[in-house]
């Protein structure tokens, strides 16, 4: 059993299948999940005008927030449960969120967005398993 267990987010439907997981694996008594989710920061380019891209950081964060709070909605075990919300490149904040809260395992879907997402960022869960020093546990697409 896992005493500690990190669920990052993206606010896809994989997340349900993450969740059943890590309940079935997670030490009931003494267990913490942490709900995670990365607001990817807009870069600025000379073009763009500093407010629209606040305004789109601050859009960001909001949606980040909404993913992990319908997370925790979905949960229904006597657990702890806390939230966290960063702001940076989404696969470097898992790993170091993991490693400042000090984990046990990482669980992370295989695939959350796709799209012109995944063609830009790359796979997120891929770059996790590769560099993460915590145990990954990858749950397949639904």
């Amino acid at each position: 059993m896992y005493r500690k267990i990190l669920l990052p987010t993206d606010g896809s439907k994989n997340a349900d299948k993450e969740i059943e997981t890590a309940l079935n694996i997670i030490d009931k008594e003494n267990g913490e999940l942490i709900l995670l989710s990365v607001a990817s920061n807009i870069i600025t380019l000379q073009l763009s005008n500093e407010d629209d891209i606040s305004n789109l950081n601050n859009l960001l964060s909001k949606n980040a927030e909404e993913n992990v709070a319908k997370m925790k909605e979905k949960i229904n075990a006597n657990v702890k449960i806390s939230t966290k919300v960063v702001t940076g490149s989404p696969a470097k904040s898992i790993i170091e969120v993991a490693k400042e809260e000090n984990v046990d395992l990482i669980v992370i879907a295989s695939s959350g967005k796709s799209g012109l997402d995944k063609l830009f960022l790359g796979s997120v869960a891929e770059n996790v398993v590769k560099n993460a020093k915590n145990d990954v546990l990858l749950i397949h697409k639904l």
